[in-house]
């Protein structure tokens, strides 16, 4: 709840009972005639012929009736073909508007730029500032509704393919081109950057959400640079053949090389790799499900390009699915599955709430907050985003689209004062306190608020609250490669946590949303393997000691991959907790002894004195 002082614990119990929308009543059914009728009816030779007509039409009705049902499912069956190129806004485009209408949304007539197959090269250096060159030949379609504008990834005769899609028993769902370390990455397509930075199993990775010129969404994917090789932001947009990054050999990576996908139906929406060869030489983007670029039902292009896409579908309530999505679309720092986890712990997504202390709505705004100024824009936090014409903390669209206004000015903030020594601790950690405390408490306390009993007793708690439900908000894979396969729950646990070996090691790091302060420490690590294979149904509690109370023992004789490995026992319990990954081996995160010992995520021998649990 955003206020400026920090007396909130009233504010908890929630008057859900008042301002309640009321309910919509049903629609009226049509009513049929009187089948009876005054007066006889001559049968006549033209009253034979209305009759059979009648009767033919009547029948036809039936047979539409019992062989064409409504559909349930309102993304099914729509049609995407059309040749815009634009992106939609956020939300789809309003009732009775087009894509031709929006900024952008003519026709691409450009002669086409496709590419041939990707070759087989000695890599060499290109130059940094120049668009990737591409052949140009005869035009081809892409289902038969335009040219296709596509360049590779990188500049031919500068890499080789050193890994092909489908490889690794089918768990290889891009191709990998090994290239010098620095080699320009360019844009395969146009499109709006919906990811940029940090990713498990990628070290950092770029995605690039796109829509072909037969209607159809898709991502594109680019992994494995180092921190300094990102060189585009959440909510760019970028042309096809422009420089947006250069080859590393960040996280899971033995080697320069970028690791590239590509996605139809969108990487956070609903959508599934494909070979990104044949589509690089031209093939058309397959239809495979995930979110419709044009539709302006928000059930159906689920955020598509935005990181509103980053959404869990289905996890909040559906009238307020697009708001999340719009507000989480704001800014980088505040995603749309924080806010809704925020959302959740503010007000349980009940309209009307209105506390003691006189926080209002989704949000819990107090109405001196919503009508603040937010400096990054100079109007209200609260602003009419639904545009009915009201600003209104009682509005889903204006509260929850107000509250990542609110989340990301105080973000802003935070940013300024680390980066000015002011304030230390984690980004999202200090912004959703500053949330509830004030932000003048995080300023005072350099950090989590500790000037008072309620800084302990409601603050700190209301931020690790909102910090455990969050993954259950995000959308599986979206911090990174790894999303579960349709394999064991603890093949699945393994290869969760393969994605963070090389992690740093930081005491209190980690959970269910992954690593947190920049590291993960033993619990941490497990409990953020064990959240991501489970499709974030089963959230382990905090410590090593709690976790083995968690599933059942097995004996070492029954050990698989998968199970929680747990040693150094104590009067409490046990102090450490890692991963079993099979051949006697397990994934633990531990600070180092010394210099000379790995700290970090790594793989090692299991202890002599380890027992084990299963949980999935």
């Amino acid at each position: 709840m955003p206020t400026p002082s920090i007396d909130r614990g009233a504010e908890r119990d929630l008057a859900l009972g008042a301002g309640r929308h009321a309910a919509r009543a049903g629609g009226a059914r049509a009513c049929g005639a009187d089948p009876t009728a005054a007066g006889s009816i001559s049968m006549t030779g033209r009253s034979i012929l209305w009759m059979a007509l009648g009767a033919t039409l009547g029948l036809m009705t039936l047979v539409v009736v019992i062989v064409l049902p409504s559909v349930e499912d309102p993304c099914e069956g729509v049609s995407v073909l059309g040749s815009s190129t634009a992106l939609p806004p956020i939300g789809g485009f309003a009732p009775g508007g087009s894509a031709a209408a929006a900024p952008g949304g003519a026709t691409d007539n450009r002669s086409d730029t496709r590419t041939s197959a990707l070759p087989t090269a000695t890599p060499a250096e290109p130059t940094v500032s120049q668009a990737n060159p591409t052949a140009t030949g005869a035009p081809s379609l892409a289902a038969g509704s335009g040219p296709i504008r596509r360049t590779l990834p990188l500049a031919a005769g500068t890499f080789t393919v050193s890994d092909v899609f489908g490889a690794r028993g089918g768990t290889h769902l891009g191709v990998d081109l090994a290239a010098t370390d620095g080699t320009t990455i360019y844009s395969v397509s146009d499109g709006h950057v919906v990811a940029a930075g940090p990713a498990s199993g990628f070290g950092n990775w770029i995605v690039v959400d796109s829509v072909d010129t037969n209607g159809r969404s898709y991502s594109a994917v680019y992994g494995h640079m180092w921190d300094s090789g990102v060189h585009v932001r959440v909510g760019d947009t970028v042309a096809a053949g422009q420089p947006i990054a250069q080859v590393g050999s960040a996280g899971e990576s033995s080697g320069p090389h970028l690791h590239f996908e590509i996605v139809p139906g969108g990487r956070f929406t609903g959508g599934r790799q494909i070979d990104p060869q044949p589509w690089l030489d031209g093939a058309p983007t397959p239809d495979v499900g995930g979110a419709l670029a044009y539709s302006s039902d928000p059930r159906c292009n689920l955020g598509f390009g935005s990181a509103g896409g980053a959404l869990a579908a289905g996890k909040v309530p559906p009238e307020l699915e697009v708001w999340y999505r719009r507000a989480g679309s704001i800014c980088p720092q505040i995603t749309p599955s924080l806010l809704a986890a925020q959302g959740r712990q503010e007000s349980g997504f009940q309209r009307g709430a209105n506390s003691p202390a006189g926080a209002q709505g989704l949000a819990q705004f107090l109405p001196g907050t919503a009508s603040s100024i937010n400096p990054d824009d100079g109007k209200p936090y609260v602003i009419d985003a639904d545009g009915n014409g009201v600003a209104s903390v009682w509005d889903d669209g204006d509260a929850i689209v107000g509250q990542g206004r609110y989340m990301c000015a105080i973000a802003h903030k935070v940013v300024s004062w680390e980066s000015e020594g002011r304030v230390q601790g984690d980004l999202v950690a200090l912004t959703l306190a500053a949330y509830n405390a004030g932000e003048g408490a995080v300023l005072a306390s350099g950090g989590m608020p500790n000037q008072f009993a309620a800084h302990y007793s409601e603050t700190r708690p209301y931020v690790a609250n909102i910090l455990a439900m969050e993954p259950q908000y995000r959308a599986p894979g979206s911090l990174g490669r790894f999303t579960p396969q349709d394999s064991s729950g603890g093949a699945n646990i393994v290869a969760a946590a393969h994605q963070w070996l090389g992690q740093p090691y930081v005491w209190g790091g980690g959970g269910p949303q992954g690593p947190s302060s920049g590291g993960l420490d033993g619990p941490g690590l497990t409990s953020a393997a064990v959240f991501a294979a489970s499709s974030g149904t089963v959230t382990l509690p905090r410590t090593a000691e709690q976790q083995w109370e968690a599933g059942a023992e097995v004996p070492m004789s029954k050990a698989a991959p998968g199970d929680l490995v747990f040693s150094s026992f104590g009067p409490r319990g046990p102090a450490q907790v890692g991963i079993y990954s099979g051949s006697g081996q397990m994934i633990q995160s531990v600070p180092g002894v010394d210099t000379r010992s790995r700290s970090g995520v790594t793989e090692v021998l299991v202890p002599g004195d380890a027992r084990l649990r299963r949980v999935l």
